[in-house]
């Protein structure tokens, strides 16, 4: 199969097309086949200044903010429409630049992107203030106003859905928006920004500027004309993220690195449990920072279930993101694909044992790993404390409840947590004591724009998704008028 070839992008600012001001463009790779299939605009300060005074005129102007709740919700409305309208081009575009399976570039990523709009669409007529019962001779009451221009920074694993997640309520509530996509996957973010256009946002209301971190990221954290971060990535760099912000007293959410258990009691349901589990860890080929890596299971069928796992993981297809058949596709890119190897070379020598997998696929130059078990590692291996973000599961037994709970919170992320067990009290009790922003039971990577997600310590603050989202984007203003 020939490679696939699109045309260059450009930078979108003030609702125009532009280049670079100095000229730079940098390569887009396809991971299927480690090919370059276009070449897109790499801003530098300037651009990103140039973005950001877009975004300040027309929140200035009232373009958007000036506009009813119910006005832009039909707008958003129509953003949510015009998704499905080119769901096949967006999934092209999102299976070609992150090397995702087509099947779940719809099901998933096309899916939720216009449910995200949608939901959001609904929400932006619902924010409204509250009177306030005081002891004053005074009418007290409060109003919800949005912050201004929000840097909306988003990451490699999921860029459709994780731009949708910041764009989607800071639309809603009123808000312009710079957004720098991963400089890895830019292709649905421009695509996106003429979407929005023909939906009816008006010029400047959002601007993507394609680039690095280190240089197009970087400049827009430290843009004083910036007045709220919402930022998706690695731990370590969101680190960066709040201390840069910080400096300037802008508020930020985040939601950062995940290193999830999913634990298996004894009285589960093993055939469905074994379905959620794999889908936990092959899920977007392990990139996904609500994965679950972890499988702890208590010990009355710790062989049986590592059993059924080397037998039903080396079947999961792996191969080409266009095949319709393909379940796991390749990493996003080739330092991704590394960073697995070395994670896996060092699984082995920290004593574990490879119960499938733990090598490379070679197919057509692209970036595959195949899916892979680890059993017998302690818990204090770096292998099972650290974030891989690959088709990896490293396998755990306990003995006791308490025990579970003790190794799922052992290590410094929060993001996930999963419970697979028939007992209903267990359930709620295990959940209750899990140290994550979201648990899942009996299944993984149940999400709906209704419901919230975000992380507790290293996984990040604040909450995307479900009317608490809206709250990172609006500020409140209190009016005290006197009746005297």
């Amino acid at each position: 199969m020939s490679p696939i070839e699109i045309e260059p992008g450009r930078l979108f600012v003030g609702g125009r097309w532009r280049e670079a001001a100095d000229g730079a463009r940098t390569e887009v790779i396809d991971p299927s086949r480690g090919t370059v299939v276009t070449t897109v605009a790499e801003a530098g300060a300037a651009d990103v200044d140039a973005a950001v005074r877009a975004a300040r005129e027309a929140f200035d102007a009232g373009t958007w903010s000036g506009l009813s709740g119910r006005e832009r919700g039909r707008i958003l409305y129509r953003v949510a429409e015009l998704i499905r309208e080119n769901a096949d081009e967006l999934a092209r575009l999102e299976s070609l630049d992150v090397g995702k399976p087509i099947s779940l570039c719809h099901a998933v990523d096309i899916t939720n992107a216009a449910n995200d709009y949608e939901h959001f669409a609904a929400l932006a007529h619902s924010l409204d203030g509250a009177v306030r019962d005081t002891p004053m001779n005074a009418l007290a009451y409060t109003k919800r106003e949005p912050l201004g221009v929000v840097a909306a920074i988003t990451p490699f694993n999921f860029p459709l859905i994780l731009a949708g997640s910041k764009i989607g309520p800071a639309l809603a509530a009123g808000n312009t928006v710079v957004h720098k996509p991963a400089d890895e996957t830019p292709l649905s973010a421009l695509y996106m920004a003429g979407l929005l256009r023909k939906a009816g946002v008006p010029d400047g209301v959002v601007n993507v500027v394609t680039g690095t971190g280190p240089v197009a990221g970087d400049a827009l954290l430290r843009h004083r004309g910036v007045d709220k971060v919402a930022f998706t990535g690695s731990t370590a760099i969101g680190r960066h993220v709040a201390a840069t912000a910080g400096e300037a007293l802008k508020p930020v959410t985040m939601e950062l690195g995940g290193n999830a258990a999913n634990l298996v009691f004894e009285d589960a349901d093993l055939e469905k449990a074994v379905g959620a589990i794999i889908k936990a860890f092959v899920f977007n080929t392990g990139q996904f920072c609500m994965g679950g890596p972890r499988l702890l299971v208590a010990r009355p069928v710790y062989a049986t279930l590592l059993g059924i796992l080397a037998d039903a993981v080396p079947g999961v297809p792996v191969g080409d993101p266009r095949d319709p058949g393909t379940v796991v596709g390749p990493m996003a890119g080739e330092k991704h694909l590394k960073k697995v190897e070395e994670y896996v070379e060092l699984a082995r020598k920290e004593g574990g044992r490879i119960v499938c997998g733990g090598e490379r696929l070679d197919l057509d130059g692209g970036f595959y790993y195949k899916p892979t078990v680890i059993a017998d590692l302690s818990n204090d291996s770096r292998v099972v404390q650290e974030e891989i973000f690959g088709p990896v599961l490293t396998v755990q037994p306990f003995d006791t409840e308490d025990e579970a709970v003790e190794l799922a919170n052992s290590t410094p992320y929060g993001l996930a947590s999963g419970v697979q067990t028939t007992n209903l009290a267990r359930a709620h009790r295990v959940a209750d004591r899990l140290q994550a922003g979201i648990v899942w039971v009996n299944d993984w990577a149940m999400l709906d724009p209704a419901v919230p997600f975000g992380g507790v310590k290293d996984s990040g603050y604040g909450r995307e998704y479900g009317p608490e989202a809206l709250d990172a984007y609006t500020k409140v203003k209190s009016v005290v008028v006197s009746l005297d």
